[in-house]
């Protein structure tokens, strides 16, 4: 499946010039920055050093950015973690542990294990993608509106399992994102829910949205501490504790592998990267013998989430380098590198630089290492966060966002869908709706929309077009499996403990 004949090429283009080394450690330095600061975006941090992109060579131009996108995927997990705020949609699943693990002053374990993961993940994804690139941009252009729907409501159904101990709260949380999702220009062409407000017609701004959710209740808890971490330890940043959630990472191999096998293969989706990390969760959680731990600081829900996460990498610079199609704001970024240097990615590309693109994939396993050795330091940096008080971070937390807010959407929408948000995500918190449900749903949205329509198109309405999918038959019997297996796991759960007695 590897062609050694470009395989080879890769390797002496690698040998023998020292340009594309150059960009790795300010690539991954900027991508880590960036996604640190809440509000702050990859596709941001692309966007503003695309003016130099000319003045690089097209390889080089190539691993500088993929560097910014390998440091962004632990980046999320930093806010995450101590602040319990996603900067990303892919780190909604982070907060779900690794802030709990934050309140209990196991900050600097939790980022530890945030690393190693991601590591892992993206290694673990380029390894794959170095074997399986053709095979896998095969695969991916067999990909048509129906299994994309059933993919999408696959991701809608977890929502109300993953947060919450109420099923039809969860569900409620999720249909109300669904519905936010879709104000703006619909996939036929009409206006939907923008009352006549023009900044609506592209639809609610994700990230202001995200993080004003996210963002708002944790405040107003914060606001009545004086630390972000609880015990006598809590301004202790040990880096001890840092290798200790590197070392302990690898003792649950199986939910690191499971993770990034999730992540991999998700993230040759468009929007894949936001979908990964909840899938990969919620597995781990299924599959748990307790899950009834998850959400409570449990070490392998951040491992799963940041596998997940981290693996999607691979998955969408396959779709990018194979098909020329970005599944995300970043990979879009990217491909404006394409037009500058005139070349058009696809599978052209693919014939044509078979010798880049693997050189592409070379580069980005030593990212990875070096991401291992820029990330302990930088952990040991931002971890101490918590060494400043409250009083402190909520200003300086809440001006950031809302200025990212502004520069993502060049007005004021920004700062106003913030604020908007932000009283929707105290209201959610207080009587009880799962906020993460509200942002699966929002995410999922617009990919649901379109794939709904464009399968009625293709089917005529007759349910019986599904027949001639076998791939999307597969998908579907893996989406009810993943509602009918937790559905008879618990039941047993409940039922097992009193059959002795009964018997008796």
């Amino acid at each position: 499946m590897i062609d050694l004949d470009a395989l080879t090429a890769a390797l002496h283009i690698l040998a023998t010039s020292w340009q594309p080394w150059l960009v790795v450690v300010p690539g991954l330095l900027i991508g880590l920055v960036f996604h640190a600061i809440p509000g702050l975006t990859t596709s941001m941090a692309i966007a503003i050093c695309l003016p130099i992109v000319p003045y690089m060579d097209f390889l080089s131009a190539l691993i500088f950015m993929t560097a910014m996108y390998t440091g962004s995927l632990f980046g999320v997990a930093i806010p995450a973690i101590l602040l319990n705020i996603p900067g990303s949609p892919s780190a909604v699943a982070t907060t779900f542990d690794g802030y709990p693990m934050a309140q209990a002053g196991r900050h600097d374990e939790a980022l530890g294990y945030a690393l190693a993961a991601s590591s892992f993940g993206q290694a673990f994804t380029y390894v794959v993608l170095l074997v399986l690139v053709q095979p896998i941009a095969d695969v991916a252009i067999k990909l048509g509106p129906p299994e994309m729907l059933i993919i999408t409501l696959w991701g809608l159904t977890l929502i109300a399992s993953l947060r919450g101990r109420h099923f039809s709260r969860g569900l409620f949380a999720g249909g109300f994102g669904l519905l936010l999702g879709t104000i703006g220009v619909g996939a036929r062409g009409a206006m939907r829910g923008t009352m006549g407000i023009d900044d609506l017609l592209d639809g609610i701004p994700i990230v202001p949205a995200l993080i004003g959710l996210f963002a708002a209740a944790e405040l107003f808890n914060l606001s009545k501490s004086e630390y972000i971490a609880g015990g006598t330890d809590v301004r202790a940043v040990s880096f001890r504790n840092i290798l200790k959630g590197i070392v302990g990472t690898f003792r649950y191999p199986a939910t690191l592998l499971r993770g990034s096998i999730f992540g991999a293969v998700i993230g040759i989706l468009p929007g894949g990267h936001a979908i990964a990390n909840l899938l990969s969760y919620s597995e781990a959680k299924r599959s748990a013998k307790d899950p009834e731990s998850f959400g409570r600081g449990d070490p392998r829900g951040v491992i799963a989430a940041e596998a997940g996460n981290a693996s999607s990498e691979g998955g969408s610079m396959a779709t990018l380098l194979a098909l020329g199609l970005p599944t995300g704001g970043a990979t879009a970024i990217m491909l404006v590198a394409f037009d500058m240097h005139n070349i058009t990615g696809g599978p052209q590309f693919m014939s044509a630089h078979k010798d880049i693109v693997y050189a592409v994939i070379l580069s980005n396993l030593v990212q990875v290492a070096g991401l291992l050795l820029i990330g302990i330091p930088f952990i040991f940096v931002a971890s101490s966060i918590v060494k400043v008080r409250i009083r402190a971070i909520i200003p300086i937390v809440l001006s950031l966002a809302i200025i990212g807010s502004y520069v993502l959407q060049h007005s004021l929408a920004g700062p106003l869908t913030l604020c908007i948000f932000a009283i929707l995500g105290w209201l959610m918190r207080r009587f009880d709706y799962p906020v993460a449900a509200t942002i699966v749903g929002l995410l999922l949205a617009r990919l649901a929309d379109g794939a709904m329509l464009r399968t009625w198109q293709l089917s005529g309405g007759h349910p019986s077009y599904f027949l001639q999918r076998p791939f999307a038959l597969a998908l579907l019997a893996l989406l009810v499996a993943s509602l009918v297996l937790p559905a008879i796991k618990t039941r047993r759960r409940k039922v097992l403990p009193i059959l002795p007695e009964n018997i008796s």
